[in-house]
């Protein structure tokens, strides 16, 4: 769960940096989903990140459901739906 602005930007920067794809998204319930393909390191590094946020928000949990990737994307966006 993430209250505050900017955080999938923030995220999106982060992962980009790393050279991560995946998307980042707001949930109905008020959580932020993100899915990211890349090296394990990379990954983690992107975990570290999201953990300590941006000034503006706050993180109050962080669920990590590790999986094999299927190079299903191929760069990192903001998911708008």
């Amino acid at each position: 769960m993430v209250q505050g602005v900017g955080f999938r930007y923030f995220v999106q920067h982060h992962a980009r940096l790393l050279n991560l794809a995946g998307l980042v998204r707001n949930l109905p319930n008020g959580n932020v989903e993100i899915e990211v393909e890349g090296d394990q390191a990379s990954v983690e590094s992107l975990i570290v990140y999201v953990r300590r946020a941006p000034p503006s928000a706050v993180v109050s949990s962080v669920d990590i459901n590790w999986k094999e990737p299927v190079g299903r994307f191929t760069d990192f966006e903001i998911d708008h739906w």
